[in-house]
C-alpha cells in the first residue's frame, strides 16, 4: 500500500486528490507543517511535502509523484496516451503548474506570511503577485471554450493546476479579471476527490 506523508495546505493535497481520483488504497501519515525559513525542514523522509513510499521506493516532488502514480496505477486514466495529440499539452500544463505558476505564490507567501515580519521584503511579495497574475492570465486564455486544460477531459494536469489556484485564491490573487479560471475552479472544487483531500 502507498504511504503518503501529508500536511494540510501543502502540495501533498495534490497527491491525496490523485489517489482519491484513481481509487488507490493508501495510508496517510499526517505530519505537522513547520513554517520553514529554508527548504527540506519538514519531518518527512525527504524533509518536504509530499513524500510517498511505494514498497521500497521513496519519492518526493508532487509532479513526479503524479506522473509515476498515473503511469503505474492509472490504467489509462487521467493522462492522454503517449504519442497522442493531447500528450504534449498535458505535459506542458503539468509542468507549468509547478515550474511557472507556483513559484511566485511561494514568494508571496514567504514575504507576507511565513517569514518573520522584519525579514519580509514587500517588493518581493509584490513581484510575486504580479508574476502570479501573469500566470493566471495564461491559464485564463487557455481555458477559453474548454472545460479543462486538455479539452473536456479532467486529467492530472488539472490536479496540478488546482493546487496553484487554491493557493492563489487564498492569497487574494484570483479576481474578476479571470472568469474562465473562476468557472474552472468551481468545476474542480466540486470533485469529491478534492473535497476529501481538503478535509484530511
Amino acid at each position: 500500500m502507498i504511504k503518503l506523508y501529508h500536511a494540510q495546505r501543502t502540495r501533498s493535497i495534490r497527491i491525496v486528490w490523485l489517489l482519491e481520483e484513481l481509487s488507490i488504497p493508501y495510508e496517510l501519515a499526517s505530519v505537522a507543517f513547520n513554517p520553514p525559513r529554508y527548504s527540506f525542514e519538514q519531518n518527512t523522509p525527504a524533509g518536504k511535502f509530499p513524500v510517498i513510499e511505494d514498497g521500497a521506493l521513496m519519492m518526493f516532488e508532487s509532479g513526479a509523484i503524479l506522473e509515476y502514480l498515473i503511469e503505474k496505477y492509472g490504467n489509462g486514466r487521467l493522462a492522454p496516451a503517449i504519442g497522442s495529440p493531447e500528450r504534449g499539452p498535458y505535459l506542458q500544463w503539468v509542468h507549468f503548474a509547478e515550474a511557472t505558476a507556483l513559484p511566485p505564490i511561494g514568494d508571496l507567501t514567504r514575504h507576507t506570511i511565513l517569514l518573520p515580519e522584519a525579514a519580509r521584503l514587500p517588493k518581493v511579495a509584490e513581484d510575486g503577485r504580479v508574476r502570479a497574475i501573469n500566470a493566471l492570465n495564461v491559464v485564463e486564455r487557455a481555458l477559453g471554450g474548454k472545460q479543462y486544460l486538455v479539452g473536456d477531459e479532467f486529467s492530472g494536469a488539472d490536479i496540478m493546476m488546482g493546487y496553484f489556484l487554491m493557493a492563489a485564491r487564498m492569497l487574494g490573487v484570483v479576481g474578476t479579471a479571470h472568469p474562465n479560471v473562476g468557472a474552472y475552479w468551481e468545476r474542480l472544487a466540486a470533485r469529491p476527490g478534492l473535497q476529501t483531500a481538503l478535509t484530511l
